[in-house]
């Protein structure tokens, strides 16, 4: 589903320079800064709803696992 996004002189010329410099398109930029942008405000998110003794009581294996990055 296209989105269109007005972004400031600064912000576009910063994107612009980066393409030049990754040799990534400013469409695979844009996406991977709201993907990175999506999963920090999940994480935070989520994380800021647990009852505060359920977050004490989680072990780091059990953190790894629930993230998705535990085995």
């Amino acid at each position: 589903m296209p989105h269109f996004l007005r972004f400031s002189q600064g912000l576009e010329t910063r994107l612009e320079r980066l393409a030049e410099r990754t040799g990534l398109s400013k469409a695979e930029l844009i996406e991977r800064l709201v993907s990175d942008g999506v999963d920090a405000l999940e994480t935070e998110l989520m994380f800021e709803d647990a009852p505060r003794h359920q977050r004490a009581e989680l072990s780091i294996d059990q953190l790894l696992r629930e993230s998705g990055l535990g085995i």
